[in-house]
């Protein structure tokens, strides 16, 4: 199912997945059909303290050290890993220890204990955890899971944050199962995956970071990764890419900057199943997710387009203009079509179709049968050079002639550098070496400035576009001198990026 190191079989571990959801949701939750035991249940009143040493050993090393009290007895745990989405597989152990304070000999065999033996400092308590929990045990399927719903806050020195979530725990069974007994909550409460554990909550807290726009992440793929390895970390990497920025956006006010990272997640998303296609072709739901991702989300890039176009485009008309009659009108229009067009972002968000299609998605990629097919046990590097080959070679074939590629043919030009950037970054981490490092380095420029002058030229476009269908003032053609200058440098910018030897050679 989920990727792991080598030795990982030899430790415990724990399977769950995480949703998100507000107090109201899970006080109804608890009275689901399939929860029917959890109004008999009376909460559990639980405190958990996290320890790390000054310095913050552990967390550098991805790991998590704490101490949870339940009535009279006392129990240390040492977790592998923090962040992830939905799905959180990751080592764990737990020892019953004797009081509050962290014990030396309940952490020696764990993944801490060289850690802590290096750092050779003092533990420090950074933060608690107090919730209320019940907890309910369901039969899915063949499998056993232990439903938790845990409502409560995180505490520091400096501040609080509040806590809602349902852990869906697997103790015997298929993953799978996890995701279809979330699709059935789901139905009557708006969950959606959970992209933090406790533990980053309380750190972010505790370094004063407010929820907000992210920028995608590199993708951490390990040594030796094969094709399927890597193709669900980059899935993976793009669903938290996408929730963080979900969750600003809905949160925070609709700042365009969200709408904007959201839009980014999905097209690296999408790039993700079509330069993995060969790969995943097996398995029929593949282009069914594609297609429904693209359908759905089809409002968010009108809303972009929109942003653009009041922020870029109409300041520069202006300042060029600035006798011409009619741009406040223009301006009036523009934001109140962006107001509907938000409306529609946020409706589409909210609505039960999206939450299922991202759990769904998000259990696809853990659990479908792509992973059995032979292509995905291929060597990663050896996948990521077919990939790579192949998309460098559409984007050499779409942009010959660049110069007098019509809109529409330059636009598929702009896809295919877009898909190439995208796989370069999606692999970048299978490629360690100096030498593959400096060529990255210089083929991720050369793309970016050839991305970079075809980006302009497509916001031209879209800005007539759009400038056209507000009824606003003609804009320059595509003759107008600072399109040709841009035309030129992206041929350029093309045959420059074509002279860069590939980084995955």
């Amino acid at each position: 199912m989920s990727d792991t190191d080598s030795h990982a079989a030899a430790e415990p571990r724990e399977v769950e997945l995480k949703l998100d959801c507000a107090g109201p949701d899970l006080t109804a939750l608890a009275s689901h059909p399939r929860l029917k035991d959890a109004s008999a249940t009376e909460p559990e009143s639980l405190v958990t303290t996290y320890y790390d040493t000054p310095d913050r050993a552990l967390r550098k090393t991805g790991l998590t050290l704490r101490v949870r009290a339940k009535g009279d007895r006392h129990i240390q745990t040492v977790k592998a890993g923090s962040g992830g989405v939905g799905l959180f597989d990751r080592a764990e152990w737990e020892s019953e220890i004797a009081g509050q304070a962290p014990e030396p000999a309940a952490w020696a065999d764990t993944a801490a204990g060289p850690v802590l033996r290096e750092a050779d400092a003092p533990l420090e308590r950074l933060f608690a955890t107090v919730v209320q929990r019940r907890e309910i045990p369901v039969a899915q399927g063949e499998s056993r899971v232990l439903v938790t719903l845990d409502e409560g806050r995180v505490e520091t020195d400096s501040g609080v944050a509040p806590l809602c979530e349902v852990e869906l725990e697997l103790q015997s069974g298929d993953p799978a199962d996890l995701f279809a007994l979330a699709r059935e909550l789901a139905e009557t409460v708006p969950l959606r995956l959970g992209v933090k554990a406790k533990s980053a909550v309380g750190y972010a807290l505790l370094d004063g970071i407010e929820p907000g726009v992210v920028k995608a992440e590199p993708v951490d793929l390990p040594e030796g990764a094969s094709a399927g390895e890597v193709f669900r970390r980059v899935a993976r990497a793009c669903l938290r890419h996408m929730r963080l920025n979900e969750t600003a956006f809905l949160e925070g006010g609709r700042p365009p900057e969200a709408l904007h990272q959201i839009r980014v997640s999905l097209r690296r998303l999408r790039s993700a199943l079509s330069l993995f296609g060969p790969m995943l072709e097996s398995d029929p739901r593949a282009a069914g997710f594609n297609d429904e991702i693209k359908r759905v989300t089809e409002p968010f890039g009108h809303a972009r387009n929109l942003d653009v176009f009041l922020s870029d485009t109409l300041p520069d008309l202006a300042e060029q203009r600035l006798d011409e009659p009619g741009l406040d009108a223009l301006r009036a229009r523009a934001e109140a079509e962006r107001a509907t067009a938000y409306d529609a972002v946020s409706e589409t968000l909210e609505s039960p179709q999206w939450r299922a299609l991202v759990i769904d998605f998000a259990g696809w990629v853990e659990a479908g049968s792509w992973a059995a097919g032979p292509d995905a046990a291929v060597d990663g590097r050896h996948f990521a050079a077919q990939v790579l080959d192949k998309a460098r070679a559409r984007l050499k074939k779409r942009g010959r002639g660049l110069r007098h590629l019509d809109p529409h043919t330059r636009h598929r030009a702009r896809i295919a550098a877009k898909k190439l950037r995208y796989g370069a970054e999606f692999f970048a981490g299978l490629y360690r070496k100096k030498k593959a490092v400096r060529r990255q380095e210089k083929f991720g420029a050369a793309l970016s400035d050839l991305q970079d002058h075809l980006g302009a030229l497509n916001d031209l476009e879209t800005a007539r576009t759009m400038t056209e269908s507000l009824s606003g003032p003609p804009m320059p053609g595509p003759d107008d001198p600072g399109a040709q200058k841009l035309l030129d440098a992206a041929a350029d910018a093309r045959s420059e990026l074509l002279d860069v030897k590939p980084f995955w050679r």
